[in-house]
């Protein structure tokens, strides 16, 4: 099921479905502040940044979470990535093993960050980051969890996608956040606007005269992997929180798309669902294609047939980051 189209209304035009549902998101608003006040924020013997976001998902932070553990990992420090592993049936803390684990293990974020470094899936977060401090982690990169205060963070990144913004501005399920800007921009250190140009611009003037946290610009960019889509007849589908991104990104760079499957984030790619597509793909001529994140979820029989179009992120300027990463001593 893809998000509500009034999640996207201007906030000065939230639509009736918004205020009919305003009770329940004050009710999930107050249950937030209430689980933030609470506490405990366990600490850990060394630094946790986390990669969170103020939207419900889909603003980049699986790929951010990849950059930093790489622009950590050049300073010589062993990073090890926590994550809550959504999705996944281990409660953990595990140590993910993408030679064991599968998706519905550990969930795909995770089996998807452990090919880059050292990732723990942990409801317990507080569980995770110890686990990960006894396994010898000199940082801790904590995979959303902004919200979650189980663990004291030293340093908050907040993401979010320069197009789709803050919605209508309202939270779930009036809306698309899991809190007000303002509360969570209060408790972040820094804040993350991917997308193009022009849309980082439009989003960042939208923020003028609000307060808010030092801004770090980053655009997603696809990876060379020396396969030509320029002509190339596609079907596409994602489960990522904006499958609309991945598909204009195919378009881009210049694939025919004969057919956009959008899926639920997450959604599993049963062999019933992919024989469909392998199906439809077949009839159209078109090679089917996904993300990096939808890919580790694909049935063994299927992993051959489909080919990945994987993203990275480009930071326009880490002098920000690197000045956060510095004052923490390591």
């Amino acid at each position: 099921m893809q998000a509500p189209q009034f999640w996207q209304n201007p906030p000065d035009r939230p639509g009736i479905a918004a205020r009919l549902l305003a009770p329940l998101a004050a009710l999930w608003r107050w249950m937030g502040r209430r689980r933030l006040r609470k506490g405990p924020w366990n600490k850990v013997p060394v630094p946790v940044i986390c990669v969170g976001n103020i939207n419900m998902g889909g603003t980049g932070k699986t790929p951010t979470v990849i950059a930093l553990a790489a622009r950590l990992g050049d300073r010589g420090l062993k990073v090890h990535v926590v994550s809550r592993g959504h999705g996944g049936s281990l409660t953990g803390p595990v140590r993910v093993d993408p030679a064991h684990h599968d998706a519905s293990q550990v969930g795909d974020e995770p089996l998807l960050i452990a090919a880059f470094c050292d990732t723990w899936v942990a409801r317990d977060r507080h569980a995770g980051a110890a686990a990960a401090v006894e396994a010898g982690a000199d940082v801790i990169l904590l995979d959303d969890g902004f919200q979650n205060p189980t663990l004291f963070k030293d340093i908050s990144i907040t993401v979010v996608d320069a197009v789709a913004g803050f919605g209508n501005g309202r939270v779930f399920p009036a809306g698309p956040l899991r809190e007000l800007p303002g509360e969570g921009l209060a408790r972040t250190d820094l804040l993350l606007v991917i997308g193009g140009r022009r849309s980082r611009r439009r989003f960042i003037e939208s923020l003028q005269g609000g307060s808010h946290p030092p801004i770090v610009e980053a655009v997603l960019k696809p990876l060379e992997t020396g396969m030509s889509w320029k002509g190339q007849k596609v079907l596409a589908f994602a489960g990522i929180g904006r499958p609309e991104k991945f598909f204009a990104t195919l378009r881009g760079l210049g694939a025919e798309v004969v057919h956009a499957q959008a899926l639920s984030d997450h959604q599993p790619l049963t062999t019933a669902l992919m024989k469909r597509l392998e199906t439809e793909a077949l009839l159209r001529r078109a090679q089917l294609v996904t993300t990096e994140k939808d890919a580790v979820r694909l049935p063994a029989d299927f992993r051959l047939a489909v080919a990945t179009l994987p993203v990275r992120l480009e930071v326009q300027d880490w002098a920000p980051i690197d000045a956060a990463i510095e004052q923490l001593g390591i």
